[in-house]
This record gives C-alpha cells, sequence and structure tokens, in this order.
C-alpha cells in the first residue's frame, strides 16, 4: 500500500501530471455534443437533466469519501467556495441559454475564449505569470476554432446572436474564474462545491421545463452525459487545475469544441464542412506542439535538477 501511495505521489509531482489530467477530462467531454445532440431535448430540460445527474453524484461521493465534512461545510460556506458555486451555477445554465438564442458557431466563439479569460484573471488577481508559448498557442486556437465555425452563413449580426455571444462570453468568464480559484485555493472540497453549483442550476432547468416535459425525449443519452461525461469531466479538469496553470487547463478544453462535431459525424453523418476541418487540424496541431514543448521543458528541468 505504501508504494501505491509513494507511486501516485509522484505521479502528481511530475510536472506533465496537470497537463495530462486536464488532456484526459477534455477527451472525455468531446462525446458530450453528440448524446446532447441524440437525446432532441430542448436547453433547459437538457440543463435539468444534467445538473440534476451531476450534482446528485457529486454530493453522493462527496459524503462517501469525504473524512471533514464539517472543514468541507466550512470551506462551501466561505467566499472561495461560494465563488466556485457561483461559476458552476452560471457556466452550466448560460450554455444552454446560449445555444437557444443564438447561432451555434457564435456561442462556440465566444465561449473559445476561455483561456485568455483564464491567463487574464490569473494575472489580475493572483499575479501569475502566463508564458509567451502559452499566448501563441492561446491565438492559434482561437484562429483555427474561428475557421472551424465560420462560413456556415448562420451567425447574421442580430439581438438574439448578441444575446447568445454574451452568454458565451458569460460562460467562457466563470470557467475560467473556476480554474484560476481551485487553482490558487487548495482547500476548496470540489465534489462538494462544484457538486452544489451542478444541483442548483439543475433545480433551475426542472423549474423552467416543469416534471410532465422532463421525459420528453431521448432520456437515455442525456442521462450518459450527466452522469458520466460531465462528472468525469469537470472533475478531472478542475483537479487539474491545481497542477498546472489555468490557462493551460483551458486551452486543452477547447479539443472537445473540435472533436466533438466528428464524434457527431462519424456517428449520425452530419458532415463537417473543409473550414471546419482545417480549423480542428490547427487547434490539434497547436495544442500537440504545445503538449511536446512543455512535456521537452519539464524533462530538461529534470534533468538539470538530477
Amino acid at each position: 500500500m505504501a508504494r501505491v501511495c509513494d507511486h501516485t505521489s509522484q505521479m502528481k509531482a511530475h510536472p506533465q501530471f496537470g497537463l495530462l489530467l486536464a488532456t484526459f477530462g477534455a477527451l472525455v467531454l468531446t462525446p458530450d455534443a453528440l448524446f446532447m445532440r441524440i437525446s432532441g431535448m430542448d436547453g433547459m430540460q437538457m440543463l435539468g437533466w444534467r445538473g440534476l445527474s451531476m450534482g446528485s453524484l457529486f454530493l453522493l461521493v462527496w459524503l462517501a469519501t469525504s473524512a471533514h465534512r464539517r472543514v468541507d461545510l466550512t470551506v462551501l460556506a466561505s467566499g472561495t467556495g461560494l465563488i466556485v458555486v457561483a461559476c458552476q451555477f452560471v457556466n452550466a445554465t448560460l450554455f444552454p441559454t446560449g445555444i437557444a438564442l443564438a447561432p451555434v458557431s457564435v456561442v462556440l466563439v465566444s465561449v473559445a475564449t476561455v483561456p485568455v479569460w483564464s491567463a487574464v484573471l490569473a494575472r489580475v488577481i493572483y499575479s501569475e505569470r502566463t508564458s509567451r508559448a502559452t499566448w501563441i498557442t492561446i491565438v492559434a486556437v482561437l484562429i483555427g476554432i474561428a475557421i472551424a465555425v465560420s462560413g456556415k452563413g448562420e451567425a447574421a449580426l442580430n439581438t438574439s446572436a448578441f444575446v447568445g455571444a454574451l452568454c458565451g462570453l458569460g460562460v467562457a468568464f466563470t470557467l475560467a474564474m473556476n480554474f484560476v480559484t481551485l487553482r490558487n485555493s487548495g482547500n476548496v472540497p470540489i465534489l462538494l462545491c462544484i457538486g452544489c453549483g451542478a444541483l442548483m442550476a439543475g433545480i433551475n432547468g426542472l423549474i423552467w421545463t416543469g416534471p410532465e416535459r422532463m421525459l420528453d425525449g431521448t432520456v437515455w443519452a442525456i442521462a450518459l452525459t450527466g452522469a458520466l461525461i460531465l462528472p468525469v469531466s469537470f472533475f478531472a479538469l478542475s483537479l487539474a487545475s491545481r497542477y498546472t496553470a489555468a490557462a493551460n487547463v483551458s486551452l486543452l478544453m477547447l479539443l472537445e469544441t473540435v472533436i466533438g462535431p466528428l464524434w457527431v459525424w462519424i456517428c449520425i453523418g452530419e458532415v463537417p464542412t473543409p473550414r471546419m476541418l482545417i480549423g480542428g487540424a490547427l487547434v490539434l496541431t497547436s495544442l500537440a506542439a504545445y503538449l511536446l514543448a512543455n512535456d521537452h521543458a519539464a524533462r530538461r528541468r529534470l534533468s538539470q535538477i538530477a
């Protein structure tokens, strides 16, 4: 048992642990859009299912595993804990609202600003320096995503598109604030705080939808996202933010924006546009180069220490 614990500690101490954990979480999230599409539900209906499932699961796991419940509840009621709860509630609520109001491309481009918000918030609030390589990768990824979601003829400038863009920016800002807060507050109980935020969002979706409409659509598909995909991915991404910069986690999270449409193409035949393929290739190449560069730098630092 001691050897297992030592091995786990060594993994967490490795400079690449946070990046690998964030990559895992981002990849788990990639089929999310596919199952949302299969469900055939509207935004608030999906919010109800996803929030209630994820929130209940997180809180049950917290109850079963926490050895310091009173301390966790004290942190939950603190300013830091409430920030994480509020961020989870807001981003979970704004995303389906934006999708319901505006063209998907408008919302996705807005959400894709999350790495920029992460870098800015980390700098302004905690004076955390963002490397030049990270900024270069952020710019390359944003260009790739802009290419991927452009050229569909659906992003007309009107009131709905403007409100949808604001919702997307709200999602990006709250996700970034969540990652930055967890990065700099190691005592925040992730399961408890995110679970409360998700459960509150789910209750909000249930109230707007009404119990009589919750069973409309393909329930198993949306239940899979709420009970498996979202909990695993968001826990991994949130935990990763404690071991690497928030901007890194935000960058890797954008894998879902690129790979998600490919799952939809493979499984239900919605063919991506050439622009989507070109932009997706740019995003994946940029992230791969960034990860390889970080790995090389980490190995070089370890060899110097040794």
